[in-house]
């Protein structure tokens, strides 16, 4: 069965297949899982011509790691990619502290894709306080 609809996309970073000369793609089930990191990474206002695409968990840096403040995380990620990525649904978040590391959070992001029904799961970290890795 192709999985042409599920879509194509550069490469991000952006990469130049030397062999071709041409940008390096990401096609298929890897594009959405792609695209749901450069969504989450995206800080609201950061591009200029769509300022409103994007995650704003940026404001938690320096915020701690309480339980409201994991469930507000959690809350901006999903309304982001159900926002941004239609290709997805059944949507789950969940922020948690990392047991090694006091300034660090997993952000674990399940869904579903549409068309396929195929269930994905990709880990984030995320660092409360930037410069921390």
């Amino acid at each position: 069965m192709s999985k042409a609809f599920l879509g194509q996309g550069w490469k991000f970073p952006i990469e130049v297949d030397f062999a071709t000369g041409r940008i390096k793609q990401t096609a298929h089930e890897d594009d959405i899982a792609e695209a749901i990191r450069i969504i989450i990474w995206t800080a609201k206002g950061e591009r200029l011509m769509r300022p409103e695409f994007g995650c704003g968990i940026d404001r938690f840096l320096f915020e701690g790691s309480d339980d409201t403040t994991l469930r507000l995380i959690e809350a901006e990620i999903e309304e982001a990619i159900r926002l941004w990525e239609p290709r997805v649904h059944e949507i789950e978040v969940r922020a948690e502290r990392d047991a090694a590391k006091v300034e660090k959070l997993l952000i674990q992001v399940q869904y579903k894709v549409r068309t396929t029904n195929n269930l994905f799961n990709q880990v984030y970290p995320y660092y409360l306080y930037e410069g921390s890795k």
